[in-house]
């Protein structure tokens, strides 16, 4: 199981500020979705410094400057923003406009997991699964995914069983697969089989 990097900087971060911004950027008035989102920023706004980071980075209503929306979505970060340190410890994750440094991807993806981001909980399990940036903990990485598959992340949900079969705890393994299987996940049934086949031994 490698793994599977998600996609970062949803469009939704451009929803949660009423100052007119979204608005605009909805009629396609992107310039002045841009000057909005700025004002709003400049103001400790951490909304609008997540938007501004991804209208930087995208080049939506000003030209494309990776360094001005990474410095944004920093600032945003810095005030414990979740979806901000999410997105931060994703670039770092993955080297997105920055060099690669899984120190600082686990130290952002810890934070938002900590504020309840459900993503950054299942990344950081596989990273501890697959020891990225920090030391191999397969059980610290069961717990992640435990915690993100019951916030209802549907890969942590449907990895979790297997990791904990993984590391032999058989009646934690069969809680998970059986959900699997309710979601009609026939992998998950036969490795059910395999269980109760291994105590009737």
């Amino acid at each position: 199981m490698r793994l599977l990097i998600l996609c970062l900087m949803s469009v939704s971060i451009l929803f949660a500020l009423d100052n007119g911004a979204l608005n605009a950027y909805k009629q396609h008035h992107y310039k002045k979705a841009f000057t909005l989102y700025k004002e709003a920023a400049d103001k400790g706004d951490t909304t609008a410094q997540n938007a501004l980071s991804y209208l930087y980075f995208n080049g939506v209503g000003v030209a494309k400057n990776p360094k001005e929306g990474l410095y944004w979505l920093q600032k945003a970060a810095d005030k414990g923003d979740k979806r901000a340190c999410f997105d931060l410890g994703m670039i770092y994750l993955m080297g997105e406009n920055v060099t690669k440094d899984l120190t600082k991807a686990v130290h952002y993806l810890e934070i938002a997991s900590k504020k309840g981001d459900s993503e950054a909980t299942y990344n950081l399990a596989l990273m501890y699964y697959n020891g990225d940036g920090v030391k191999q903990d397969i059980k610290k990485a069961a717990s992640l995914l435990e915690v993100a598959a019951k916030s209802g992340h549907l890969k942590a949900k449907n990895n979790v069983g297997r990791v904990y079969m993984q590391l032999l705890d058989f009646k934690k393994a069969k809680y998970w697969l059986e959900e699997n299987v309710k979601d009609g996940d026939k992998s998950a049934a036969a490795l059910l089989k395999e269980i109760e086949a291994a105590h009737k031994e």
